[in-house]
């Protein structure tokens, strides 16, 4: 069983809620999103695992179970290309749970008019295995986002 935190501060709204079509019909995969905190920031590991797939607005990994978990910082920020966000990791890298992995500014994402709205995604998962989705309220690094089994 894989325990999926968040990797950010913000409000926890569901993947239904995430402005892009191909994360709110879940196309990449089911879990979550949380809208952050406009402040600058820290996204952290929401696993223990491998790195491996690294942006500055995205990356994956990937737990001793082969669990993949993206986190994707904003919507359409790709095409920021890199400009606010600083990686703190390397692809291939080793990260514990909680490790700092990009820094960025929500609220800069934001006034570029970019959402910045952060899906969590279980890659190549389904539904229905994965338990307690957190879809509301608040939420912290290291509050369990969802369970995967």
């Amino acid at each position: 069983m894989t325990s999926v935190t968040t990797p950010l501060a913000g409000r926890a709204i569901g993947l239904a809620a995430v402005p892009d079509p191909v994360f709110s019909g879940a196309m990449v995969g089911p879990g979550t999103a949380i809208d952050p905190v406009r402040e600058p920031s820290t996204a952290v590991s929401p696993v223990d695992g491998i790195v491996v797939s690294l942006h500055p607005h995205a990356f994956v990994v990937v737990d001793a179970e082969g669990h993949g978990v993206l986190t994707h910082l904003g919507i359409d920020t790709v095409q920021l290309a890199g400009e606010g966000f600083e990686l703190l990791v390397a692809k291939g890298d080793t990260v514990r749970r909680g490790q700092p992995v990009v820094r960025w500014n929500p609220a800069a994402v934001e006034e570029a008019g970019k959402s910045p709205v952060c899906p969590v995604v279980a890659l190549e998962a389904t539904a229905d295995a994965l338990g307690a989705v957190v879809e509301d309220g608040d939420v912290k690094p290291g509050d369990q986002l969802f369970s995967w089994s």
